[in-house]
């Protein structure tokens, strides 16, 4: 080991001493860890980061992801790129000076990397004689060729071209540009992320993998942007949900009631998800109070929680007045009086509903709301009542995506349902009859199987959608 990589272990003990500075811990607090666990897993940090508890990288993504084929090629093609990057001199001297090849080389080329790429049927030594450079130049061409099939592992809110582009070489295909993407490299080394090769422009802003949180502010900083939406990249601090759990567990029977017309899908959704199972499977039932000009999404919550949903979808006698509130305060007291509910989680925005609150003085109440819908007249309350309170805004929303999509697909196969209606052999019927052509019905089925069942889908540029028959 020479004496750069000294440095290099000296530096990463330091930094897994100091994993949480206190800056840091404060600026991005109650952060996740699933992107920075995922790229740290693909530009190939070391798997004992992961093993430490004490580090960002989180084991159960690593596991994950080395069993997907796609992201571990990615993986040991950086691991090895980055091995050459920093070896670059005591490599290049043995493949000229004693004609070994990187192969022959486990102190300075992991060898298990090698491997690995030939179990997964990749390779970038051409031949014994390839010049260093160009193999950075091959794993450059292998990277930029394969990065796109990790892209399903990262959510559709992420700006993908920004963490690809952390895995290009500027002008890597080039070995001018591999040179100078090392000199770089070789310069700043202590502050790359756990000293692995990235295409960024090295500063120091301490563990760029710190967190979700940091990661993403830094990266689209990087990029000339500003991200905003930091739900999907914080979850609700340990007092909120310690406070939620101490609710459930110091209660007889729980019930969630919801104003659908006052509180997100999404967002509770996503609040759910990140309640430790132990504790929201005492909770009896979610009873939604619905609303037909309510998100549609409330119809599918119940496939996304192992919680029972009940439905309470509610009439208007006035097109222009909701009954939801009556409906829900109604169907409350019930559950009180009748099956001997003493705790209910109130999710809701609406200050309505302190009259319900103090009109049963013998039931528990905690509320959920949405920061930007509540006012102050609400919160003030609850505080003076001693009654907790959280926004579901603050719960990691990142994980909300798989109820988003279904609440999509839900809506465009209604529409396809209420817009299209064809049947090809009904239309066939009718092209026959207009045309006054006679065929036999064996006839009749090849002119099927040939043409109409191998109709296909073409949309334009505008969205408006055609069925082509193709003739052959």
């Amino acid at each position: 080991m020479d004496v750069l990589e000294n440095a290099v272990t000296e530096k990463n003990a330091l930094v897994e001493a100091e994993a949480f500075p206190t800056d840091d811990r404060v600026t991005y607090k109650d952060s996740t860890y699933e992107i920075v666990s995922k790229v740290a897993y693909l530009i190939g940090v070391p798997k004992r980061i992961f093993d430490n508890e004490h580090e960002a990288p989180k084991i159960e993504i690593y596991e994950k992801l080395d069993a997907d084929k796609t992201a571990r090629i990615i993986r040991h093609l950086c691991i090895i790129r980055t091995a050459i990057e920093r070896n670059f001199k005591h490599i290049n001297e043995r493949m000229k000076f004693s004609y070994l090849s990187i192969s022959s080389m486990p102190e300075y080329v992991p060898q298990d990397s090698l491997q690995q790429l030939n179990a997964d049927g990749i390779s970038f030594i051409k031949k014994s004689s390839t010049k260093l450079s160009q193999h950075i130049v091959e794993i450059n061409k292998l990277i930029s060729d394969r990065i796109n099939n990790c892209k399903k592992l990262f959510p559709l809110w992420l700006n993908w071209l920004y963490v690809k582009n952390l895995f290009l070489m500027p002008d890597g295909l080039k070995e001018e540009g591999t040179k100078a993407a090392a000199d770089i490299y070789y310069a700043h080394l202590l502050f790359y992320p756990y000293q692995m090769y990235i295409n960024w422009e090295p500063e120091d802003v301490g563990n760029l993998l710190y967190n979700d949180k940091k990661f993403v502010t830094l990266l689209y900083q990087m990029n000339g942007d500003y991200f905003t939406e930091y739900s999907k990249v914080s979850d609700a601090g340990s007092y909120i949900k310690g406070s939620i759990y101490e609710f459930i567990g110091s209660s007889e029977k729980v019930v969630v009631v919801v104003d659908c017309e006052n509180s997100d899908p999404y967002k509770l959704c996503a609040t759910l998800k990140n309640l430790d199972y132990q504790y929201t499977q005492k909770i009896a039932s979610i009873i939604l109070f619905d609303d037909v000009h309510s998100a549609s999404a409330w119809r599918i919550l119940d496939s996304f929680t192992h919680i029972p949903v009940e439905h309470m979808m509610t009439e208007r006698v006035k097109q222009n007045k909701s009954l939801v509130d009556v409906m829900l305060i109604a169907r409350t007291c019930q559950e009180h009086y009748k099956n001997n509910v003493d705790s209910f989680i109130l999710v809701s925005s609406d200050s309505d509903y302190w009259g319900l609150i103090s009109s049963l003085p013998e039931a528990r109440f905690l509320v959920m709301i949405e920061r930007e819908n509540c006012g102050p007249d609400l919160k003030n309350a609850l505080v003076n009542a001693g009654i907790f309170y959280c926004y579901i805004d603050d719960f990691y929303s990142g994980n909300a995506e798989d109820i988003k999509i279904g609440a999509l697909f839900k809506e465009m196969y209604h529409y396809i349902d209420q817009a299209v209606r064809l049947n090809i052999y009904e239309m066939f019927t009718e092209a026959l009859r207009a045309t006054r052509i006679e065929m036999s019905s064996s006839e009749q089925k090849q002119f099927v199987d040939k043409y109409l069942k191998t109709m296909q889908m073409s949309i334009a540029d505008n969205g408006d959608v055609t069925l082509e028959i193709r003739r052959k």
